[in-house]
């Protein structure tokens, strides 16, 4: 099956979050976010950041192994590995707090990699956060409604 155009409002909207919440983490982004579910997540991931900073904390350690080629897809790696199913037959549910904490830890990965003098990878990662979220988490928006 191929996927879905990108004319889909519900693949849009993944692409226009993505590119908006990692300007926005980065500080690169518009005062306003360009649609409400971007606001809703600029809000959450702030609400989430700054409900479990421990958490959080512990990124930076784990994306010492990174630089500018393999940024993306070390992200991804960390990603798939954490929504793998625990059983191979089954199929792992996709909470929308684990749709939040991919945005999220996409975030942070912006924010070492900005900080770290890779800004290269930057909008990379806006493009490619929205394909792993057009690949892996539509499919299961549009499942479910």
């Amino acid at each position: 099956m191929r996927s879905a155009p990108r004319t889909e409002h519900v693949v849009q909207e993944a692409y226009v979050m993505s590119r908006d919440y990692i300007r926005y983490v980065t500080g690169r982004a518009a005062k306003a976010a360009p649609t409400v579910t971007a606001a809703a997540l600029r809000h959450a991931g702030d609400d989430l950041l700054a409900k479990y900073p421990i958490f959080f904390k512990r990124w930076p350690r784990v994306f010492k192994a990174i630089s500018s080629d393999n940024a993306c897809d070390y992200l991804f790696n960390i990603l798939d590995q954490h929504f793998q199913p625990d059983k191979p037959w089954q199929k792992k549910e996709l909470t929308w707090s684990g749709i939040l904490s991919i945005y999220v830890l996409a975030g942070q990965l912006a924010i070492h990699c900005q900080s770290h003098g890779m800004e290269c990878v930057l909008e990379e990662l806006e493009v490619r956060v929205g394909e792993y979220m057009e690949a892996k988490v539509c499919p299961g928006i549009r499942e479910k409604g």
